[in-house]
């Protein structure tokens, strides 16, 4: 073999291998990982509760999806090479609505917890804790969730605040201060309303959806946060536990952008920093507190 020929099929052999290693920040070099039906449909189809700012809202006017999950699936559609299509759907509803089959996966700010791991997977990817809206000067001076006791608080129905709040209000009757009376709305929107109109005294969230909220309404002049959170709990992207490839490829994709620096870049683009996770863990919110 001439030197030139040996040269040549090294610098062959350098090429391939170079294309063999693609790293996780090439453009849809994750795809194969995907099922075979999402793969040629180009498409992942999220359900999602679209009321939710900053985690997932609509642009102002439109129904042009933003926000904190919006802005992940996004960069992990293209790890994947494929889109993810948000659904709008009320929360409550959300996980029958994925077991029915309306689309493929959950990504909607849902707190992974032992009751939901009983039914579907989750793919753990943002730590969040709740947090307690008040009215601007906190006139009725609520520091935690057990000053709510013999007073009107909201929160979104289905979400975990609605089931702290139940458990609080057991244990302000046991304690025999009146318990507390709980408005569940089907939007978080719905459910803000009812203190902006003084119907309760507290409004119940995800702390960075009460941050965002104290920030933003009224030009940051109508509310303030009170306290600290409490109940932290990891987000999870939900998927049916059948789903197990199409679970292994997300979880795959959000490892990438976590080891690609993406991750931060998004979180740091909403404020969100405090929430990071570093791991990617299915279905371990219920061993996390």
């Amino acid at each position: 073999m001439t030197p030139r020929l040996l040269a040549s099929l090294l610098g062959l052999l350098v090429v391939a291998t170079a294309m063999g290693a693609s790293s996780p920040g090439t453009a849809g070099s994750l795809k194969h990982l995907l099922p075979a039906r999402i793969a040629a449909a180009g498409v992942v189809e999220v359900g999602s509760d679209i009321s939710y700012a900053p985690v997932e809202f609509y642009k102002e006017g439109t129904h042009e999806v933003q926000g904190l999950d919006y802005d992940l699936a996004t960069a992990m559609g293209a790890k994947l090479g494929v889109r993810f299509a948000f659904v709008n759907a009320t929360f409550d509803g959300i996980i029958p609505a994925l077991l029915a089959k309306r689309f493929d996966i959950i990504f909607s700010a849902m707190n992974d917890t032992a009751e939901r791991e009983r039914r579907i997977d989750l793919i753990d990817y943002f730590m969040a804790g709740s947090g307690i809206l008040v009215r601007k000067g906190n006139p009725n001076r609520i520091h935690t969730i057990a000053d709510l006791c013999g007073k009107t608080a909201d929160a979104e129905q289905g979400t975990a605040q609605v089931t702290y709040l139940k458990q609080q209000s057991q244990r302000c009757v046991a304690e025999r201060k009146g318990p507390i009376t709980i408005l569940a709305f089907a939007t978080d929107t719905d459910a803000l309303e009812q203190l902006k109109l003084g119907r309760s005294a507290a409004h119940i969230a995800d702390f960075p959806v009460a941050a965002y909220d104290a920030r933003t309404e009224g030009g940051g002049r109508d509310f303030d946060v009170a306290g600290k959170q409490f109940e932290n709990a990891p987000y999870g992207i939900g998927l049916r536990k059948d789903d197990r490839q199409l679970r292994d490829a997300l979880q795959a994709a959000l490892k990438a952008i976590i080891a690609d620096g993406e991750y931060d870049r998004i979180l740091a683009k909403w404020g969100l920093q405090q929430g990071a996770l570093r791991t990617a863990s299915i279905s371990a919110g219920s061993h996390m507190h």
